[in-house]
């Protein structure tokens, strides 16, 4: 009796520490209201499951952590790393050089017509790499407000301007998930103008800025809205030019980065599919603070897929690859296609990886 009485005071109290820890614990996120459209299915459709990313090939060296930004040139590979590097590597991961070390974390790479290497770095801001490694800060705020993640950046043909994102003004490197709960709509997309030096904001209040490209002849540049699940399109000349449009709504996962093949593909990686219990709770701001307190101790629940997507040049899917089964390249958060294959990146795996074109397209 006294044992039960024992169990039943502990559970009592269990429950309202955990309660008070729920409904107290110090938090700076303010979730904002949102209405989400119902997700698409994953079980049939354009976005049914599949394996057509089971079994890609690893490529690169396989010590490393966190290869998010790729660049193929020469048959060499060049990615920026969790710890702040920049490598240049061969294929089978043999030869590979140090350029660069940041200090911070490399999201986003670009070459300039003039063979400086662009980098939006998550810390740092908008870099460049000069032939000679010196690393030159190009710009670390607009508007008057610094860049809280600099995270993908695109250089026009002419090497005139950047278009790079900042995915979140108030939350830094490191806080995506923080940023994306709260959906206080902080992020930019953003102009450097290399002639000038100037930075213009070109859209802000986005729901986590993250993966930029320009589109064919530099007439518009899409930007992911990793927080509102699609891709919004800047027109930069036409008739629509200074204006923007959706370009591809209500996604099944997460968008990170972008990419076009510059002829009549774009390719989108989704970090992961949508998660329901946090679309659940999108129009009630409380239970989502409670549930940022909750994953200050717990895992993050984020499903481990492989998950890209091609995209024609009106948005239609014409490409849907995934791998859920167990030890799946995930999460992918880059993918470049050159010559015959698919490469991916990844912010958080050991090594990159590529699918033959051709698996990546056929119907």
């Amino acid at each position: 009796m006294r044992s039960a009485f024992r169990f039943r005071h502990l559970l009592s109290l269990l429950i309202i520490v955990l309660g008070a820890f729920l409904l107290l614990f110090p938090t700076k996120v303010r979730p904002v209201a949102w209405t989400p459209p119902p997700a698409p299915s994953l079980t049939s459709g354009v976005y049914a499951d599949n394996q057509r990313l089971k079994g890609v090939e690893r490529v690169g060296p396989a010590d490393i952590e966190g290869p998010e930004a790729l660049l193929l040139e020469d048959n060499v590979l060049i990615t920026g790393l969790h710890d702040g590097r920049l490598i240049r590597t061969s294929l089978d991961g043999k030869d590979t050089k140090v350029l660069a070390d940041t200090g911070g974390r490399p999201l986003g790479l670009a070459r300039h017509p003039n063979g400086l290497l662009v980098i939006a770095d998550g810390v740092k801001g908008l870099l460049s790499l000069d032939a000679q490694g010196r690393l030159i800060p190009l710009t670390t705020s607009a508007g008057g407000v610094p860049f809280g993640f600099t995270d993908d950046v695109a250089i026009d043909k002419s090497g005139h301007y950047a278009y790079f994102s900042d995915a979140s003004s108030r939350w830094g490197y490191g806080k995506d998930g923080e940023a994306i709960i709260e959906h206080g709509g902080d992020g930019r997309l953003l102009r450097y103008d290399f002639q000038t030096g100037k930075t213009t904001v070109l859209l802000d209040t986005l729901e986590f800025a993250n993966g930029v490209t320009l589109g064919p002849d530099d007439s518009f540049v899409l930007v992911n809205e990793t927080g509102a699940y699609r891709i919004i399109r800047f027109w930069l000349s036409g008739p629509n030019a200074g204006t923007h449009d959706v370009f591809i709504d209500n996604l099944p996962g997460l968008p990170d980065n972008l990419a076009f093949n510059g002829r009549d593909r774009f390719w989108v990686a989704l970090y992961a599919p949508r998660n329901a219990l946090l679309d659940a709770t999108a129009q009630h701001p409380f239970v989502r603070k409670m549930i940022v307190r909750a994953l200050t101790v717990l895992p993050k629940p984020v499903e481990k897929r492989a998950f890209a997507l091609g995209l024609d040049l009106d948005g239609k899917v014409i490409a849907n690859l995934q791998d859920a089964s167990t030890g799946n390249y995930s999460p992918i958060t880059t993918v470049r296609e050159y010559g015959d294959w698919l490469y991916l990146g990844s912010l958080k795996a050991k090594n990159m990886a590529r699918l033959p074109l051709n698996t990546a397209l056929q119907k």
